[in-house]
């Protein structure tokens, strides 16, 4: 499916040099190994549970917070189970998460050690504690989110409809 869906938009695993895995349920890593064996000449960042990637050109346990590139950080392996990306941009932090398994709180908390969160993307599974987000100018619950409705509801000028392929400026 993912490289399936990465023809359709255009792209090439042999374009892509670093490989980010937030955490080890098989929707976040069944097309790793299909990625792989198109392009093992990558970098790739795994929370320290997720073990068994070889062959490839250097891979990174984040087990703390960290930054991996010049605009782009992992807050490292949270509660022993899901790491999440943070990227810099001009206007702020975008966090992006992959199901949001460790507590919420923990998350923003240590995202925010790099600077001023702007906005969250990703999978928030079962959150509601929904006050947590009143300060950032958007919000993309996508994947695995339960109460979608409820974000839209309250923060209807920071919700972002995501989805597979959705490109979104920021």
């Amino acid at each position: 499916m993912l490289i399936n869906n990465m023809k359709k938009l255009g792209l090439s695993p042999s374009t892509v040099d670093d490989v980010f895995i937030s955490h080890n349920h098989f929707d976040h890593i069944g097309g790793l190994s299909e990625f792989l064996y198109h392009n093992h000449d990558v970098n790739i960042y795994l929370p320290p549970s997720l073990r068994g990637v070889h062959g490839v050109k250097q891979v990174v346990f984040a087990d703390h917070p960290m930054q991996i590139h010049e605009n782009v950080f992992t807050t490292g392996e949270l509660e022993n189970i899901e790491q999440a990306m943070v990227v810099s941009t001009p206007k702020g932090l975008v966090l992006v998460v992959g199901c949001s398994h460790p507590d919420m709180e923990l998350i923003l908390d240590t995202a925010s050690q790099f600077g001023k969160l702007y906005a969250i993307f990703g999978g928030l599974h079962g959150f509601d504690k929904y006050h947590l987000f009143k300060d950032l100018e958007f919000i993309c619950p996508t994947h695995c989110t339960l109460h979608i409705q409820e974000l839209k509801t309250l923060y209807p000028e920071k919700y972002i409809e995501g989805g597979t392929g959705k490109a979104i400026e920021i």
